[in-house]
């Protein structure tokens, strides 16, 4: 019996201990807290934040070992959110297209082994513009003659009488047509003229790159002792 009673005794006394552990172990922090924040151009504490001062900047402090344990900002304005906001997505984008163009940079050094390859893959985009320029210089010298071509019969038919519906349409026609023909010249010109500067910025970043690759010239071994 004596042995029984000191093994229940054993198991209540294991039961109490691990209530106890647990409860500790819930048990919410007692820790306080003193907070410092600026009030109307001076510093202010105290161990409870007021609501007005809950968007301010503050410092927290240990009331047990005196150590500053956290320090928060102040919250940010509307404007300043959307300010901050578009800050991000800017500094997002600008990652964006630095990586873009670090892909495109190793694309260039895989694919053109010399700068004369480089030039003449350029050299090939640069043609197929220019033919395309040509054709569309063609083509607008083409409208005009036939636009002038119209604008003689109506001038025909003015003398004789009316102009009639159909040769008026025509006209308007085909001068809408020549003045988006023209806007498509236009852009045809500009692209030429980006596609010059893309081939010297690229031959310049060819060459940087080509110049990183290079192994560093070796130091002349210095001469042994005699």
């Amino acid at each position: 019996m004596t042995h029984f009673r000191h093994i229940a005794t054993a198991a209540l006394t294991m039961t109490v201990l691990g209530t106890s552990i647990a409860f500790a172990q819930t048990k919410p922090s007692t820790e306080k807290k003193i907070y410092c924040w600026n009030e109307g151009g001076r510093k202010v504490c105290g161990d409870a934040l007021p609501a007005s001062a809950a968007n301010s900047a503050r410092t927290e402090i240990s009331t047990r070992s005196g150590m500053t344990t956290g320090r928060v900002d102040r919250a940010l304005t509307g404007s300043e959110r959307s300010a901050a906001d578009q800050a991000a997505e800017l500094a997002r984008k600008q990652a964006e297209a630095l990586a873009l163009q670090q892909r495109r940079d190793l694309a260039m050094v895989e694919s053109y082994m010399t700068e004369a390859d480089l030039r003449r893959a350029y050299g090939e985009r640069t043609a197929l513009l220019d033919e395309t320029l040509k054709a569309s210089k063609l083509g607008l010298s083409n409208l005009r003659l036939s636009l002038l071509a119209l604008l003689r019969q109506a001038g025909d038919q003015e003398l004789a009488g009316p102009v009639t519906k159909g040769l008026t349409t025509s006209i308007r026609e085909q001068h809408g047509e020549l003045l988006r023909q023209q806007q498509i010249l236009i852009t045809q010109q500009q692209d030429r003229g980006m596609l010059e500067d893309d081939l010297q910025d690229s031959l310049r970043r060819y060459r940087e790159l080509k110049r990183d690759e290079a192994p560093a010239a070796t130091a002349p071994a210095a001469p042994a002792a005699g």
